[in-house]
């Protein structure tokens, strides 16, 4: 593209490396391809696009779209149509319009947050994070790749106002946990982060404070967010797809917790090698070795000499055979079972 973040493999490791879905499940492919796309499209908005090129791309409009925004177009275009194509063989049912309204949403909401950083408008935390958990774009992820599991989501979940509280909750955490690595950078950019937002609302406060306070709406969050998906009664979502949610959630953890991995061309390739390229190591097997001396066992040999010194022979004639026939005794043989 020219520009951005090239993110191709970390997509593909962090799906690959934290599900156990079959290898070539779609699941798998939907959630990679979306990342990338997201990736891609948070750059322009970021970086290449003005806002002209953001509404027509917003809009979805073909006309007058330059390179780097009609190609984004073409791949979402692309995404929405294999998608829609592939859920009416796998279901019977279109959900085109429901996959369009949701990446529709997405794009909006960064729309939103270009115009908030290039008219240096500031808003409230609680407005930032109304949109910004919709600009990070986790539910794109999510929701359309739940669609494919076994059990499934109902198709009518992929709409905003039915979204499930755990969807909004993964959300909201995937947001704050980004927001808490790159606010620096956000800063230098003049863009609004939830960091930013709070020592804007709170003057007196050190940036310190800030984190804290954004730290503990994450912690809060994530305890609610594994209510819902570890106990009963919190949500009719299928078992599947709060598993996914969850494991949606560890990839931003893997990505996000610490420091920025994400953003760094190096700090993911030992993992992403030892996962992926690097063959297993498999030694051979060795008897463990015991730090203890060796015990030397000794064989008993056995004596009879006092057994067959008390045994007196004694010679025995056989009874005497009648016509070339005799009777015998013959002691029977007894077969003693193991209770």
């Amino acid at each position: 593209m020219g520009f951005g973040r090239e993110k191709t493999t970390y997509c593909y490791f962090a799906i690959a490396a934290c599900t156990s879905l079959p290898c070539d499940s779609y699941v798998r492919m939907l959630v990679a391809k979306s990342a990338i796309l997201i990736t891609v499209a948070d750059d322009f908005f970021d970086m290449k696009g003005s806002l002209s090129e953001l509404e027509d791309l917003t809009d979805a409009v073909r006309r007058g779209l330059s390179s780097p925004s009609k190609i984004i177009f073409d791949a979402l275009d692309n995404l929405v149509t294999e998608t829609a194509t592939k859920y009416l063989k796998h279901d019977g049912t279109d959900i085109t319009s429901s996959l369009q309204d949701l990446w529709y949403v997405t794009f909006l909401s960064r729309l939103i947050e270009a115009n908030w950083s290039r008219m240096k408008i500031r808003p409230s935390i609680n407005d930032y994070i109304k949109t910004g958990m919709t600009s990070i774009a986790i539910h794109t992820l999510v929701l359309p790749a739940s669609c494919f599991l076994k059990p499934s989501l109902p198709n009518e979940k992929l709409r905003p106002k039915q979204y499930e509280t755990v969807t909004k909750l993964l959300m909201v955490i995937s947001r704050l946990l980004n927001d808490m690595q790159s606010y620096q950078k956000e800063k230098e950019q003049g863009k609004v982060n939830s960091v930013l937002a709070f020592m804007i609302e709170n003057p007196d406060a050190e940036i310190e404070d800030s984190i804290a306070h954004v730290r503990e709406i994450i912690d809060k969050k994530k305890k609610e967010l594994l209510e819902h998906v570890l106990m009963d009664g919190f949500t009719d979502l299928p078992k599947p797809c709060m598993d996914l949610h969850l494991l949606c959630l560890k990839v931003f953890q893997m990505f996000f917790n610490s420091t920025n991995r994400f953003d760094s061309n190096i700090e993911m390739l030992h993992d992403i090698k030892k996962a992926i390229y690097f063959p297993l190591e498999v030694g051979t097997l060795k008897p463990l070795h015991s730090a203890e001396p060796k015990k030397k066992f000794t064989t008993p040999k056995a004596s009879f000499k006092w057994f067959f010194k008390q045994i007196t022979a004694h010679q025995v004639s056989w009874p005497s055979l009648r016509k070339g026939y005799g009777v015998v005794p013959i002691a029977p043989k007894v077969v003693l079972g193991l209770l």
